[in-house]
């Protein structure tokens, strides 16, 4: 099994963030990585990521990547550091009203369908402008937009993932010309998992999402 050290190692040499997929890990194997230096872990769900952030020490940054639903985001606005998996107007809204609430400015991402499976959310490319023209008319004062995130077919077509990292990095590079060209926090491209790290980091990634590869299969 390739270790925390190598892939850490790798990825900071690439000037990528790791986030490491702490879902369904006890709190010891994260307090272990993190004795090991690790600072950036991601979750999916809302109350195992609560539970987890009350537990473990307060200067790490936690990543919501799994899908959020809006009645949740009020325990987590006090706290989360980026959320990942922002797909309609409705959810950025409701982010930015509990934001308010904390007295915070939240970072996310906009999550884009880009797999060839039913599974997967995420916004089309014209719901994504779509979105953005309502929030030039109406800006909301306390989310930042730093990027965006997708996630690649479960496939050992490496074309075909390959095409949907570049399809992403595309979506990416299109927003930026249009709508964030003087905004600097507007970045990232959270792209790539244990299987598929290394390709889309060829493709442009700024942000992978390990789990498996870091902790071992669940």
């Amino acid at each position: 099994m390739t270790t925390y050290n190598q892939i850490s190692q790798f990825t900071s040499q690439q000037g990528v963030t790791l986030v490491a997929v702490s879902k369904t890990k006890p709190i010891q194997a994260i307090q272990q990585m993190y004795d090991q230096g690790q600072r950036v872990f991601g979750e999916n769900r809302v109350q195992e990521l609560e539970e987890k952030y009350l537990a473990l020490p307060k200067d790490i940054q936690w990543h919501l990547i799994g899908h959020l639903q809006k009645n949740k985001v009020k325990y987590i606005a006090p706290f989360v550091s980026m959320i990942h998996s922002v797909d309609s107007l409705e959810l950025l809204e409701i982010i930015n009203k509990e934001a308010v609430k904390a007295d915070r400015i939240i970072s996310v991402l906009l999550q884009y369908y880009i797999a060839k499976e039913d599974t997967k959310f995420g916004l089309s490319e014209a719901e994504g402008f779509a979105l953005l023209d309502q929030l030039k008319e109406k800006p909301l004062t306390n989310i930042k937009i730093c990027g965006v995130m997708g996630m690649a077919s479960f496939s050992d077509d490496k074309a075909l993932v390959r095409s949907e990292f570049q399809n992403l990095k595309n979506i990416f590079n299109q927003l930026k010309n249009k709508y964030f060209a003087t905004d600097d926090a507007f970045k990232e491209v959270s792209m790539g998992m244990s299987g598929d790290y290394e390709l889309a980091i060829e493709e442009g990634s700024t942000m992978v999402r390990i789990g498996s590869a870091l902790f071992g299969s669940r």
